[in-house]
């Protein structure tokens, strides 16, 4: 069983709407894959906005953390049994920090402290550079609320266009490590998703950062981003999101290694996609994956039927040939 390992996913911005059939055949506005016409559309376990969802597993509850509302900086939900969640009320970072500006904070991902505390990495807007980057949060609850005092954002390199969408890995030895994606595809820049050593109590990076994948694939078009890290065996896998988040291009994909900080090998084919599921998930992506109640989930966004909004999917995964395999 895989032991959960992040501790976030992807931007978010108004969609137009777009053909329901155009969608299942892989025929939207990006380099989407071809595919087959689907019978039916897998039902959200969260039917609401909710995207990019990070998880983290608290005794016999798990959390999930999702992109802003018009409402809410953070969303946060709880479930007692993945199918069943209560989507809150209340912001989860109600205060951004001074540097941070309103409006575009992406991708939350939680991580439980070594001292009982709980940590929120975020992305929001920069108010100095104006380039997306990330900060970090700190709370007693794992719900929340989550206070940052910081004047400067954790990881903000504006010469590659800026980060977004970190989560928390370990390796074998415990050492954490933030895994981030610069958000080159902003400026023309390439997409890395890279890996950085954390202090212990989260609130720094105690190294320089290690470059594992960038876009290489047709079928990640222009990006990668949405990075988590799971150890599973004697190996690593690197699960991430692809291509174009606002229609059916979107896609899950997947890389291992022996070692957390590589080199990793991808897989040739997306993990997740619209042609891949049959149509039951249009633009699967922004994913975290972890272990509750004795059973792996993957839990990532999809968009709704009409493209209006991006729900919440919590599936069990079962593992074939070294990478997750949706269980329904």
């Amino acid at each position: 069983m895989t032991a959960r390992r992040r501790m976030l996913g992807a931007a978010t911005a108004a969609a137009g709407l777009v053909a329901l059939a155009a969608a299942l055949t892989g025929c939207s506005s990006g380099s989407a894959p071809s595919g087959e016409p689907s019978s039916s559309i897998a039902p959200f376990q969260i039917d609401s906005d909710f995207p990019d969802p990070g998880a983290l597993v608290v005794g016999d509850r798990v959390y999930a953390y999702a992109t802003n509302t018009r409402a809410v900086n953070v969303q946060v939900a709880s479930s007692t049994d993945m199918k069943h969640w209560t989507v809150s009320d209340q912001d989860a970072l109600p205060q951004l920090p001074s540097w941070a500006l309103p409006g575009k904070t992406w991708a939350p991902g939680p991580a439980e402290l070594a001292d009982g505390r709980f940590a929120l990495y975020f992305t929001a807007s920069d108010a100095a550079s104006k380039f997306q980057c990330i900060g970090v949060a700190f709370s007693d609850k794992p719900e929340g609320p989550f206070t940052s005092t910081a004047d400067k954002p954790l990881v903000c390199p504006v010469d590659e266009g800026g980060a977004i969408d970190a989560s928390v890995t370990a390796d074998a030895d415990g050492q954490r490590y933030l895994v981030w994606k610069n958000d080159g595809n902003c400026c023309g820049y390439d997409t890395w998703i890279s890996a950085q050593p954390l202090s212990a109590d989260g609130a720094s990076l105690a190294g320089e950062p290690t470059r594992l994948i960038k876009q290489t694939e047709s079928w990640e078009g222009k990006l990668v981003e949405a990075p988590v890290i799971v150890r599973h065996g004697d190996e690593y896998v690197l699960l991430y999101s692809a291509n174009d988040y606002a229609n059916s291009s979107y896609v899950t994909g997947a890389a291992t290694a022996k070692s957390l900080l590589g080199p990793y090998t991808k897989s040739k084919q997306p993990l997740l996609s619209t042609p891949g599921t049959k149509g039951r998930y249009l633009g699967p992506g922004g994913e975290d994956l972890v272990t509750f109640q004795g059973k792996d989930w993957m839990l990532f966004h999809s968009w709704d039927e009409a493209f209006a909004y991006r729900g919440m999917h919590a599936v069990p995964v079962t593992w074939k040939n070294g990478l997750p395999e949706l269980a329904s």
